[in-house]
């Protein structure tokens, strides 16, 4: 099978899991969200584990963690993910999907916003127009739920700040879990201790298919995640860049479909504003992509031309 395909099918495998996580969080019910947050974290250090030591790379990880910088940023990543993991598994549990998707939809727009404020970057005429237009759906979506849509602004901001973490310290997909998830693990494991202890854990309590799924969390964050890092060593950016819409569109059809979220005129007015934006984003990066192949498409031909004046 040729690579580019064998990406394309990596990333349809990694978006169209993560579109699925609702219906998988749901099954964990009636578990509370802080609790399957903390099963999530430990199980995912723990197959991050078998899958380093499997590929003896466990050495890979204390070299990472020799270097002060890599450390920090690791740490602060860890946060970040347990945020954004946490959010989201309360937004599915208390019925509120269809916000949890406006986060991922909202993210593009995020990052580009984080680049100006953070990086310094300057934003071209369509994502200035794309970051102006997600602000008004914002406004129009925050008339609508009557408060700001916490869920959304927490999951889109802290997987913006996770990412630009990512990109800055470029760690390998395996080694970045085990040492995201072990930072909380600690905390993770009191916190799972104590509620066996006060009768309140759910775990081993209600069915052993109940904590089996529970113990499974390591391996539904593991996999969509190995499958994106096999799709980006094949996959050109842009690519990679479109698919990101799959998942928060797979978990809006989700949350209103199967889980019969209400959707106002408003609110669907709101996500077509969010969309028109998407659109912009999307048309920018398209037009970026195919300049900057150009470039390089170019560039061999002038080599020869110049090489024949210096002579």
């Amino acid at each position: 099978m040729p690579e580019l395909k064998r990406g394309y099918l990596y990333a349809g495998a990694a978006y169209g899991l993560w579109g699925l996580f609702p219906l998988y969080w749901k099954l964990l019910q009636p578990s509370s969200a802080f609790e399957i947050l903390a099963h999530r974290m430990v199980w995912s250090m723990v197959l991050a584990a078998i899958v380093l030591l499997a590929l003896r790379r466990i050495r890979g990880v204390r070299a990472l963690l020799r270097n002060r910088r890599t450390t920090i940023a690791l740490v602060t990543a860890g946060v970040f993910i347990t945020l954004n993991w946490g959010t989201y598994i309360y937004g599915v549990n208390t019925d509120r999907v269809v916000e949890a998707a406006l986060g991922y939809f909202l993210n593009p727009l995020v990052t580009v916003l984080m680049g100006v404020l953070v990086l310094g970057e300057r934003l071209r005429r369509l994502q200035w127009a794309a970051v102006v237009t997600g602000a008004v759906a914002l406004t129009v979506l925050t008339i609508d739920y009557g408060h700001l849509p916490w869920i959304a602004l927490i999951l889109g901001f802290s997987f913006g700040f996770y990412g630009l973490i990512k990109k800055k310290t470029n760690v390998p997909a395996a080694e970045g879990l085990f040492a995201e998830t072990a930072v909380v693990t600690v905390p993770a494991l009191v916190f799972l201790v104590y509620l066996q202890a006060a009768g309140t854990g759910t775990f081993a309590t209600i069915s052993w298919q109940h904590s089996l799924l529970l113990a499974a969390g390591g391996i539904v964050t593991a996999v969509p995640l190995l499958f994106f890092a096999g799709a980006a060593s094949r996959l050109p950016m842009s690519a990679l860049g479109m698919g990101q819409y799959i998942a928060p569109s797979i978990q809006f059809v989700i949350g209103v479909a199967l889980f019969n979220e209400p959707m106002s005129t408003a609110r669907w007015i709101g996500f077509g504003i969010v969309w028109l934006a998407l659109v912009m984003f999307s048309v920018d990066a398209l037009h970026k992509s195919r300049k900057r192949d150009s470039i390089l498409i170019l560039e061999p031909a002038a080599a020869p031309a110049t090489g024949t004046r210096d002579q």
